[in-house]
């Protein structure tokens, strides 16, 4: 009986002090949102040639690269930012033909640095030797700035959150208990604004061939307060 009663005071006992360690909180989801002005074009171009003979193809695809960097240097343009993505020679079968044919391909990444060159720059690759554009990505140069203006936007807005749940049940907010970033700050995502064409009055104007827009770039957390 005395075993009995003793393994019920423990079992109360520790009920107890379970109930003691629980802490009031609350749990929310904060996000921040950054939107930015891009400052730099990452340019992806491509050099392709078709011919019968694999010497021939890459030939023509050295020659044109060759002018294409020495013109990125008359622009301006850093070593650094100028790399070789890929190079490869494929050999086809044409069975209309019956023959063989080469395909010569050699990819570059240019990082032009200020946007007021870019229909200027974008018109000499191709007049060099380009005839692949494979995509155009505006970025910023401050990014890891503006990522963490985006984290602490995120936390400010999961206190935020936490004080009005708390409000409403009358209480506060206390210490966040932990704080968690959901994946990582997302890549910044372009928003393209089309400017519309300019004309003057006498209907003639000038046409905008490029929307840089913004890039918004996003950031969330899961915080866990302490309610008072």
């Amino acid at each position: 009986m005395k075993k009995i009663i003793l393994l019920l005071t423990a079992f109360i006992g520790m009920n107890s002090l379970q109930a003691q360690e629980v802490t009031p909180s609350v749990s929310v989801v904060g996000e921040g949102i950054v939107k930015v002005t891009p400052d730099q074009v990452l340019i992806r171009v491509r050099v392709e040639n078709e011919g019968t003979s694999a010497q021939q193809v890459k030939t023509e695809n050295d020659v044109a690269i060759d002018k294409v960097l020495k013109y990125t240097k008359s622009m301006g343009i850093k070593e650094s930012d100028v790399k070789t993505e890929y190079i490869n020679i494929n050999k086809n079968y044409d069975y209309q033909t019956k023959e063989y044919k080469y395909v010569a391909n050699q990819s570059i990444s240019i990082l032009l640095k200020d946007l007021s060159k870019y229909a200027t720059f974008t018109e000499g690759l191709l007049n060099a030797g380009i005839n692949r554009v494979d995509g155009v990505t505006f970025q910023s140069s401050d990014i890891e700035s503006y990522n963490t203006k985006a984290r602490i936007a995120a936390v400010k807005d999961a206190k935020k959150k936490a004080e009005e749940y708390a409000g409403v049940l009358g209480q506060t907010v206390g210490k966040a208990l932990s704080i968690s970033e959901t994946g990582s700050v997302s890549a910044p995502q372009p928003i393209y604004r089309m400017e519309m064409m300019k004309a003057s009055a006498d209907a003639s104007g000038s046409m905008e061939t490029i929307a840089i827009g913004e890039m918004v770039i996003e950031a969330e957390v899961n915080v866990t307060f302490q309610l008072k």
